[in-house]
């Protein structure tokens, strides 16, 4: 396919299906679809060939960006996650991504390179129970400190800012609650104290868009520095393979990468090639609608009389509705709030409200067809889970009360079912507790 063909005339959507209208990466031009890479070691021609590829590897100038890479071996890179580098970078608007094995080594990896022993980083004080685990269990050992926030108080993120602060790093929508961050007011102040700062003493923003993908908001426009994806959820789509990614600027690709290659969170290639080839060519057909059912239940919920609080920013009883609208689009501009939400029950008590929510999490796992009682989310399939006791069960029960965890919350991941029949199964199920 010819390097000078124009793609820019064309739609994000259409370009998502067939990626790079040329890639040095690999010659597949006479397959429709890139076919999958099976080796894990590559043949060398000759030593030098080999000495020469070592050389190139994570040291990119202007001659090795725009040549074919010499492959050596699965670790340092191959062609099918390198060519869904390409194309997950621009589905963000980002210079250009480095892959990882799941999202936490996503998260691990971009921290790794850009934090070290006596630094700092500021965190939102909700947020994904492992990365909890990591940032509470694992950085204060390296000597990192970790503050937990409320990141919605901008004055108080200015006051714990320290001269030895490195990252700034947060969900947006927050897990499990679907509260937003206000990720431009973030970066304007942000912004303003690296005025004052030398390149090393930067703060770096990033964010964590797995819930929303990049159909929904692309944070990097926002002044996000970096954007971090666990590609098993949205992106990835069908649920059946693991991955991560970091997405940011190009100057970083080589130590993200030394870092890949040395810690060993590599993505597989064939966890690749799933989503190079159905993952991101369905992500806007199958988030659209996603959308338009999710809006469907939020609205059922919200008016059930079992239901006390729905939480989803495409309602307009959504505390952050104007937020929500301001930064959360898709590629045509359209307003699109994602494909999940949070529900609490009417109850008595903490302790009622999750008994409450567990037994209508069980219910449903017994009773329904068209709801999987399961963690994760972004599934073609709709999933249900139970956050306090599930995927936040890292974080203390109290703490889950301090950080706006209902403890009988309910997450829901909408599939690409008719509304109408997950609405049976929710109707259903509320019923018999």
């Amino acid at each position: 396919m010819s390097e000078e063909k124009n793609t820019d005339r064309y739609t994000k959507e259409t370009q998502l299906i067939y990626g790079k209208a040329h890639s040095m990466k690999w010659d597949y031009d006479h397959h429709v679809v890139p076919p999958i890479t099976s080796s894990a070691t590559y043949r060398l021609d000759s030593a030098q060939r080999g000495a020469q590829g070592f050389i190139e590897f994570a040291h990119t100038t202007k001659e090795t960006k725009n040549k074919q890479p010499i492959l050596i071996y699965d670790r340092l890179g191959e062609p099918n996650k390198d060519i869904l580098e390409e194309n997950l970078a621009y589905a963000e608007g980002g210079e250009s991504a480095v892959s990882f094995a799941c999202g936490m080594a996503a998260i691990s990896g971009i921290l790794g390179v850009l934090t070290k022993s006596g630094d700092d980083i500021i965190a939102h004080r909700t947020m994904y129970g492992c990365t909890y685990s990591l940032l509470t269990n694992w950085y204060p050992r390296l000597n990192i400190s970790v503050q937990l926030l409320n990141l919605h108080d901008l004055d108080m993120l200015h006051s714990a800012i320290r001269q030895e602060t490195r990252v700034i790093y947060f969900e947006s929508p927050v897990n499990p609650t679907l509260t937003l961050l206000d990720i431009g007011a973030i970066a304007s102040l942000v912004r303003q104290i690296n005025e004052t700062r030398s390149e090393e003493e930067r703060i770096h923003i990033v964010v964590d868009n797995t819930f929303a993908t990049p159909y929904c908001q692309r944070p990097l426009e926002l002044g996000a520095d970096f954007v971090v994806h666990s590609l098993t959820k949205g992106i990835g789509g069908f649920g059946t393979d693991m991955g991560g990614v970091v997405i940011g600027p190009e100057k970083h690709r080589d130590m993200l990468l030394l870092y890949r290659k040395d810690f060993g969170g590599v993505l597989s290639p064939k966890a690749a090639w799933p989503v190079l080839v159905y993952g991101l060519p369905t992500l806007s057909l199958r988030v659209q609608r996603q959308i338009e059912t999710t809006m469907k239940i939020a609205r059922f919920l919200e008016t059930h009389p079992k239901v006390k609080a729905v939480s989803y920013p495409g309602l307009p009883s959504f505390p952050q509705y104007e937020l929500a609208q301001k930064q959360m689009y898709n590629y045509e501009g359209a307003f699109a709030p994602g494909t999940l939400m949070y529900f609490t029950l009417k109850s008595d008590s903490p302790q009622d409200s999750r008994d409450k929510g567990e037994a209508l999490i069980n219910t449903i796992a017994d009773n329904a067809y068209a709801i999987t009682l399961a963690v994760s989310l972004g599934h073609t399939r709709t999933l249900i889970e139970h956050p306090g006791s599930m995927t936040h069960s890292a974080i203390p029960a109290e703490e889950q009360v301090q950080r706006g965890m209902d403890p009988g919350g309910i997450r829901l991941s909408v599939g690409i079912e008719r509304a109408e029949d997950i609405i049976q199964d929710l109707e259903e199920g509320l019923a018999r507790i």
